[in-house]
């Protein structure tokens, strides 16, 4: 099959048959190579057995903010295609409504409640020693070990580089930022108006590369896939994007006057809908440089998001923002291609986590999932040969507010501040329809679930920072 990029910008399956002379014009359309060795590398196919694997992260961005998941703001062609080419689940969830937390279910596979450094919403300098036990198996190590050469590229903030930096978890390369987030052209928070460090490194040193940092992750992304040699590759992608502070590729001169990253006093859906776009265009040149080096076919790519969105995000039908156990905080979108293995335009309801991904690309990969230490489930039969879905719990907390959610098939407990009750999302995916007097039975007892999923976790420690979405929102207070 070919990927062919209509004149829309999206990109679409077309079938076999299609004329050799079709296929030429797309390869000669693709992007030019970002160095002399990437250049060297386009013409030779890419042979790996094993499929590749590229799995993409927003940062802060609702499940309504791509237009396959109905923007009303942004026009995403290129991350659409994944789910057109593939497989798009309505069901899919973040491990926490906030980022740091959510990464480490990512890399480790578990409920990051087993972790100190998981207990932090999100990791900050106050805990700037805080990281994942080296001991634990990582979703990259355990792929190195099946063979894939490995890079993260993008967003970091699991601990202090180099210590506790991606070198240290498996990954064999790293290009990205060490915190929560950055200026997109000075590439440092700023704070009281002063530039910090820069925060942009090239494995474990620093670097001054000049750009907008979206396209600067989406150029080494190039790079990496331009210069992959035998090895499968397993790219992880984590744009900042659309993180704050509020800058598109044509704001720097807003960038020059921000008093703080945090960029409370700036920015509208307009910016926003720039910022995905910017995003989405860095994804086309992924596709595009996959289908020059012959490796689309068999490759896995996979989006998503930490969390859900804030300010200006879109998280339509859901309530909540990113800091609440609300769907709208929790809830991201997740689309998979696989052209290869996957059936084209499928939709799945199948509940998927962050924490999911490490056993579910372990086995597609060949490999045996830890046996110890993995609360993430293997997913690969649903996403990949048409098994059924099948319904599982879900657990999450959120400091503030104490807050509490379960998911159990269609229901859902949640529980912020003193308010606590029982819903149906099948019927409410707006979480309006209390149903705790209704169904009292099924009530207490997902109340006593949680409960007991609670006391195999990690408490709070007492002074740990906990966003709330009240720091932003005028309508949280």
């Amino acid at each position: 099959m070919i990927l062919w990029k209509e004149n829309s910008g999206r990109f679409k399956l077309l079938p076999i048959m299609t004329s050799f002379a079709l296929f030429t014009s797309f390869a000669l359309s693709a992007c030019q190579p970002l160095s002399e060795a990437g250049s060297e590398n386009t013409s030779a196919e890419h042979t790996s057995q094993k499929p590749n694997i590229i799995f993409i992260m927003a940062d802060d961005m609702g499940y309504a903010d791509l237009s396959v998941t109905g923007a009303r703001h942004v026009n995403t062609p290129h991350i659409d295609s994944l789910a057109a080419n593939g497989i798009r689940l309505t069901d899919g969830y973040a491990n926490a409504a906030i980022c740091s937390p959510t990464r480490t279910g990512l890399l480790s596979g578990a409920y990051q409640q087993r972790f100190e450094v998981g207990l932090h919403e999100p990791l900050g300098p106050w805990a700037e020693n805080s990281h994942l036990p080296k001991e634990q198996p990582t979703i990259a190590s355990v792929l190195k070990e099946q063979g894939y050469e490995t890079a993260l590229i993008g967003k970091w903030h699991l601990g202090k580089i180099p210590e506790n930096g991606p070198l240290q978890y498996g990954y064999d390369h790293f290009v990205g930022i060490s915190q929560g987030g950055a200026d997109y052209f000075k590439h440092a928070p700023i704070m009281n108006s002063k530039v910090a460090t820069n925060d942009l490194f090239v494995d474990n040193e620093r670097q001054d590369i000049a750009g907008y940092l979206t396209d600067i992750f989406g150029d080494y992304a190039v790079k990496q896939i331009e210069q992959i040699g035998d090895k499968p590759l397993f790219l992880s992608l984590h744009f900042t994007a659309p993180h704050w502070p509020w800058e598109g590729r044509e704001d720097e001169e807003i960038s020059n006057s921000l008093k703080s990253f945090f960029h409370k006093d700036g920015g509208n859906i307009e910016t926003f809908s720039r910022m995905m776009s910017a995003m989405d265009d860095n994804v086309g040149k992924i596709l595009s440089a996959l289908e020059r080096k012959g490796m689309l076919d068999n490759t896995i790519i996979v989006f998503t998001s930490d969390n859900g969105g804030e300010r200006f995000s879109d998280t339509w039908p859901f309530i909540g923002v990113k800091g609440e156990v609300l769907e709208g905080g929790i809830r991201v979108p997740i689309l998979m291609q696989w052209p290869a293995k996957i059936e084209a335009g499928q939709i799945s309801d199948q509940m998927m986590i962050s924490m999911d991904f490490l056993p579910t690309f372990v086995k597609i990969a060949g490999g045996a999932i830890p046996k110890d230490g993995i609360d993430g489930k293997d997913l690969s039969a649903q996403l990949v040969e048409g098994a059924p879905s099948f319904s599982r719990k879900l657990f999450w907390r959120h400091k503030t507010k104490e807050q509490r959610a379960m998911r159990d098939g269609d229901w859902k407990y949640l529980k912020i501040g003193s308010h606590e009750h029982l819903l149906n999302l099948a019927e409410d995916a707006r979480e309006r329809a209390w149903l705790e007097e209704k169904y009292p039975d099924r009530f207490q007892k997902m109340k006593a679930e949680w409960e007991e999923w609670n006391a195999g976790m990690l408490p709070y420690p007492e002074k740990s920072f906990s966003q709330k979405a009240s720091e932003y929102f005028a309508d949280r207070n």
